[in-house]
C-alpha cells in the first residue's frame, strides 16, 4: 500500500497561485487567508521557497496550512485520519501534475517514493 511522506526537493506545494486554488476562503480563516495571499511571490511562488535547493526556508515554523497532520487536514478539509494518507497522496499528484506535468521528474520520484504503482 502507497504511504505518502514529503518529497524534498519537489516544491509543488510552495506553488501557491490563488488562480489555481479559487475556494481559498472556503477552508481558511480570514486571518489565514491572508497570511496565505502575504506569501505568494513571483510566478505565483511561495516566497520562502528556495529555488535553488528547492526546499522550504521556513519550513520548521511554516504555518498549519502548509503542514498534513491529521488536525490540520480534519480542520480544514473534513479529512478523517484514517483517509489521510489516500487523500495527501491525491493532492500532491494533482499539483505535481498542475505544476510540473503528469510525466515530470517531480511526479516519478514521488510516486517512486510513496510507492505509488501506475499501470498504463
Amino acid at each position: 500500500m502507497a504511504s505518502w511522506r514529503c518529497v524534498k526537493q519537489c516544491g509543488a506545494c510552495c506553488h501557491l497561485d490563488p488562480t489555481d486554488r479559487p475556494d481559498l476562503e472556503d477552508y481558511l480563516s480570514p486571518e489565514e487567508l491572508a497570511l496565505y495571499l502575504s506569501m505568494v511571490g513571483d510566478g505565483g511562488w511561495c516566497v520562502h521557497f528556495d529555488h535553488t535547493t528547492r526546499e522550504c526556508g521556513i519550513y520548521a515554523d511554516r504555518p498549519r496550512f502548509c503542514r498534513v497532520e491529521p488536525e490540520v487536514f480534519k480542520d480544514l478539509f473534513a479529512v478523517e485520519a484514517d483517509d489521510l494518507n489516500e487523500f495527501a497522496i491525491a493532492c500532491c499528484r494533482e499539483q505535481i501534475d498542475g505544476v510540473y506535468g503528469d510525466r515530470s521528474l517531480e511526479m516519478i520520484r514521488f510516486d517512486q517514493e510513496v510507492g505509488v504503482i501506475m499501470t498504463d
